[in-house]
């Protein structure tokens, strides 16, 4: 047992030993025991428009191509007799989880969740997606693990022959949540370090800063009870994996691991919930933390321009700043395109895909032993997130905040894939429901753009494709472009889709009828 003094807050914890793992269109009334569960889950509350623009790419010989206006109707549905076969899970409502008065987690409305399962299960859905909190588990001091919540979850959803996709979540919801019920924190522990310490999180070029994940600036200082951030995440990992290993392969397929904010690999440059932003602005460079402006001053050395090191940009705009006149963001002398502006987007956009490089190598490490045996073989999975506004532009600023160096002269998603690749991981990307036509021209979206090109990666890297919904949508026109972008004969490495999520919308009539033949047509 040993006592650490961080920022005021006294750590006691025993370091354990670490012992090492390999880490037919159905009809609602064609199933009258769906219509009978219904019954009682009624009840729960559970470049450019019309041309092609090319830019020859100044670091590379690679080029990105905006998407032609013509060529949308690629997304629609592919008339063929080929057909790839992805199962759907539904992730786990918001406010699954909540406290007691005593502050201890609970599941809220476990009968209710039961039925709802039981329904799902029967329309065919093949797993469910569940959260799994750092700050749940881990929740009052370091190092002290209780499983309780989830093998009582877990063994509810085997029992129902549903299979996992497991997110090792490492950020907060708090922000991005509803608010209530659903919200979890970071551990107790971290905030209480957090309050002497504001640095362990990413902060604006104005020092405003939220607690929703720790910057990747303290992943190698011992700042968490003489421990690292990287050692944290890696301690959750293995007693997770200690766990649960019997649920491996037969229960648990995919496992997600967190790498920012919402779990997704990039940096929180637009902050939802707390009124700095609102879409669709290009956010601001979240590398101001104490911790992260050390690391730029060392590499702007190295670099040789010292001078380089001493702040982010101070042109990029604000975070509800469109691309128009905003100088960073254009092909001036001081704009992206600059030796600064090539040096520090290299720089902020390495940083993030090395965080990824050593938390996934470490996961894939403790997975290892499991990966050569076909009965408890697992997924390893990575989210990214879908930043697809501004994508109608030279520069992607919105992309370039978010820590993606993808621009119409550079390919910012092939680096990540490639680092992928390495540990054999999965790239889960969002936004598969959705088209460019969905918003206004003014925005300059192309989430097909930004799909068309992730598709174009993972086939380069060989890698698999998760996909995800980012808007809730239960109408026919947005399941369709589901099943289009999983399904086609072009999305040969789509392994499976999660539906973003479970709650008391899915099970009215009006949106039944058509979210099962869509289970049945994505998983037959």
């Amino acid at each position: 047992m040993r006592t650490v003094e961080n920022g005021g807050v006294a750590c006691n914890y025993r370091i354990r030993r670490r012992s090492y793992y390999g880490f037919r269109e159905l009809g609602l009334l064609e199933k009258p025991q769906i219509l009978r569960i219904l019954r009682n889950v009624s009840m729960i509350s559970l470049l450019r428009n019309g041309l092609y623009t090319r830019c020859p790419s100044p670091a590379r010989n690679t080029c990105i191509f905006s998407m032609d206006a013509r060529e949308k109707s690629r997304s629609t549905i592919l008339e063929t007799s080929r057909h790839n076969r992805v199962p759907v899970y539904v992730m786990m409502p918001v406010d699954t989880f909540g406290f007691d008065p005593s502050g201890s987690p609970m599941i809220r409305k476990i009968k209710a969740l039961t039925v709802s399962l039981k329904a799902l299960k029967l329309a065919g859905v093949h797993g469910i997606a569940v959260e799994v909190w750092w700050g749940i588990v881990e929740r009052f001091s370091p190092v002290a693990y209780d499983w309780s919540l989830y093998e009582q979850l877990f063994q509810l959803i085997s029992r129902l022959g549903l299979k996992l996709h497991v997110d090792l979540s490492f950020h907060s919801n708090r922000h991005t949540s509803s608010g209530g019920n659903g919200d979890v924190s970071l551990p107790l522990w971290i905030l209480e370090i957090g309050e002497h310490d504001k640095d362990i999180y990413y902060r604006d070029q104005n020092g405003f800063s939220n607690d929703d994940y720790l910057t990747l600036g303290v992943d190698q200082l011992p700042l968490f009870c003489g421990r690292t951030a990287l050692q944290c995440y890696e301690d959750f990992m293995f007693s997770f994996v200690n766990k649960f290993e019997s649920f491996f392969g037969n229960v648990i397929e995919e496992i997600s691991v967190g790498l920012g904010p919402s779990g997704e690999l990039r940096y929180p440059a637009h902050p939802f919930g707390d009124g700095r932003w609102k879409f669709p602005g290009i956010g601001e460079f979240q590398c101001y933390d104490k911790y992260m402006m050390e690391d730029l001053r060392m590499a702007a050395s190295q670099e040789g321009k010292p001078q380089w090191g001493d702040k982010g940009p101070q042109n990029a705009g604000y975070y509800n700043s469109l691309p128009s006149g905003v100088p960073f963001f254009e092909e001036g002398e001081d704009g992206f395109l600059s030796d600064y502006g090539r040096f520090f987007l290299e720089w902020y956009s390495g940083r993030l895909i090395h965080h990824a490089d050593v938390i996934l190598a470490k996961a894939a490490n403790i997975l290892k032993q499991y990966q050569g045996n076909e009965r408890t073989t697992v997924t390893l999975v990575a989210k990214i997130g879908g930043i697809y506004w501004s994508y109608h532009t030279v520069s992607h600023p919105a992309e370039l905040t978010a820590g993606y160096y993808n621009t119409a002269c550079r390919d910012g998603y092939d680096p990540v894939a490639l680092m992928l690749s390495r540990h054999g991981a999965a790239l889960h990307v969002s936004c598969v429901e959705m088209r460019d036509s969905d918003t206004s021209p003014a925005c300059l979206c192309s989430p097909e753009g930004l799909l068309e090109q992730i598709r174009t990666v993972s086939k380069k890297r060989i890698i698999n494709v998760i996909g995800r919904n980012n808007n809730e949508r239960f109408d026919k026109t947005g399941l369709w472009q589901i099943y289009a972008n999983c399904c086609h004969p072009e999305s040969e490495f789509v392994t499976s889709f999660t539906f973003f999520r479970m709650n008391e919308k899915i099970f009215r009539v009006e949106n039944w009828t058509n979210f099962v033949p869509f289970v049945k047509k994505m998983s037959n």
